[in-house]
């Protein structure tokens, strides 16, 4: 029987930054992926003859430097920061240069001046969150020396920043991002980004209270200390998720693709292990799950293993996707009215304002998709051409909103959704539509079955209030160890959750090599 200090499930960028931090700290640790290549969600795919998807991030706007640095990840040559120009479909779009506007070109002077003070209060209060992510989440009733360190930073952070910041952090924390924006701006293109910001991803619409906290989730990432900053890395997105392949080999993980893991191993309360799909046995008296939470209890565990109480709550997450990926293949660039050329590089947002994602979202709540959809373009093959032949191009989109339950099913609801996707292009780029080769949409069904995501969730739940900090997933497992002794969680459905941040995965191996429990 082969063993390991060390067996890490999943070889998404999460499951690779903890097998990186734990060994460069000397344990021998093996990764153990069930798909034939590493990279989890950030795996890249052909999805017609010549073109390739490379996953479902097309930009990176949470990767945390502190892992980065830790892990030995090399992304040399990232770039500058890529802009953001909404459209709405007026022909005068609105481009946000620099981390998250700190300039803007398309609108007046004053509206400017406005974001700006937005802008700097919302980084402020976000930047307190942020104080809480590097660590484990604070457990109720065993708060540590390291919780009421940062608990004390934040409250003098508060306190230098005078009575009336402090009031206002308070009076924000829960509200909904439409009335913030209400109160800061005019335009309809601003409010209709900071809606689709706060939203992306959640089943919540502008209106919906504590939508804020997506936005503050956004702005807590940071590209070379900016905050808000977005890029792709040099090479393309595709070259992501070798970059932290590679940093874990550097660091002398072993990592096996095609190995599904059929069973962890548990006997009174701790595992001694895991066994694969096809019976091979691997002991280690440490087992990071780097999957979703749910696979990992409903799936892995014996639920005799567990309490009754953790498995209901295990099983109550809320974690059912309403974004759809759609990736084109053209025959040639697109140009988008009101996109300027220095800017098609960057992302771009489809949205009218803050009402038409409130409508968007409204269908969604009764399990129908959006007839008048929202969404997040680049075109990742002018980053890296190897995606596209000589003269063509791909597009990405992220779009919403595309409930996981249907209430038509995605048999027949994903061609007609795919004709409103197209028809929503059309409107903004003429002509785009003669230039399709091939159209590839998947639906959060798609994604569940692609990526082994339960739900289609890139989240692994939802990041709403009552599924953060102390209860992610649950409260019993809220701080990466769970019930199950030496078993600990590492995927996004862990503190502080999704995006490409590497934090899950990197604090729960700290939390591992500290020994310290919370």
């Amino acid at each position: 029987m082969t063993s390991f200090d060390a067996i890490v499930i999943g070889a998404g960028h999460n499951g690779l930054a903890a097998a990186a931090c734990l060994a460069r700290s000397g344990r021998k640790v093996v990764v153990l992926e069930a798909a034939d290549a590493p990279g989890g969600a950030a795996r890249g795919r052909e999805f017609s003859p010549g073109f390739r998807s490379a996953g479902l991030s097309h930009l990176v706007n949470r990767l945390d430097g502190a892992v980065a640095r830790d892990i030995g990840l090399d992304l040399a040559g990232d770039g500058a920061l890529l802009p953001t120009t909404v459209l709405d479909g007026s022909g005068r779009g609105v481009t946000l240069n620099g981390a998250y506007g700190e300039t803007i070109d398309g609108v007046t002077a004053g509206e400017e001046a406005a974001f700006a003070a937005l802008r700097g209060k919302l980084v402020f209060q976000a930047a307190i969150l942020k104080r809480f992510l590097r660590r484990p989440p604070p457990q109720i009733g065993a708060i540590s020396l390291g919780d009421l360190s940062t608990f004390a930073a934040t409250g003098f952070s508060l306190i230098r920043k005078g009575r009336g910041e402090g009031r206002d952090f308070l009076r924000m924390l829960l509200m909904n991002v439409a009335d913030v924006a209400d109160e800061y701006l005019a335009d309809n293109r601003l409010k209709g980004l900071l809606a689709f910001d706060a939203t992306l991803g959640i089943h919540l619409g502008p209106r919906s209270p504590t939508s804020l906290l997506g936005l503050y989730y956004r702005l807590t990432g940071d590209v070379a200390g900016r905050t808000g900053g977005q890029f792709v890395p040099a090479g393309g997105m595709a070259s992501l998720a070798p970059a932290f392949v590679r940093a874990a080999e550097k660091a002398g993980v072993t990592i096996r693709c095609g190995a599904p893991v059929g069973r962890i191993l548990v006997d009174r309360g701790r595992t001694s292990g895991i066994v694969t799909g096809d019976g091979t046995e691997i002991a280690a008296p440490v087992v990071v799950s780097a999957i979703h939470p749910q696979t990992t209890f409903l799936h892995l565990v014996d639920p005799a293993e567990s309490d009754t109480g953790f498995v209901r709550s295990v099983r109550n997450v809320r974690s059912f996707g309403n974004v759809a990926k759609l990736d084109l293949a053209l025959d040639r660039i697109p140009g988008f009215e009101g996109l300027a050329a220095e800017a098609r590089n960057g992302r771009i947002v489809l949205v009218r304002g803050m009402e038409q994602v409130e409508t968007a979202f409204n269908p969604a709540k009764y399990g129908e998709f959006s007839p008048d959809p929202v969404m997040e373009i680049t075109l990742p093959s002018l980053a890296d051409p190897a995606l596209a032949p000589a003269g063509g191009c791909t597009l990405s989109a992220l779009v919403q909103y595309a409930p996981y339950r249907l209430k038509a099913g995605w048999e027949t609801g994903k061609p007609a959704f795919l004709r409103v996707v197209l028809e929503t292009l059309e409107r903004h780029a003429p002509g785009i539509g003669t230039s399709v080769v091939a159209a590839s949409l998947m639906t959060p069904v798609d994604i569940e079955t692609e990526y082994n995501l339960p739900g289609g969730h890139w989240h692994h739940g939802e990041l709403q209030a009552d599924q953060l900090l102390v209860n992610r997933p649950t409260g019993a497992a809220s701080g990466y160890r769970t019930p199950i002794e030496g078993l600990y969680l590492a995927s996004a459905g862990a503190h502080p959750g999704g995006g490409i941040s590497g934090l899950p995965g990197w604090n729960a191996a700290r939390q591992i090599l500290s020994g310290e429990r919370t």
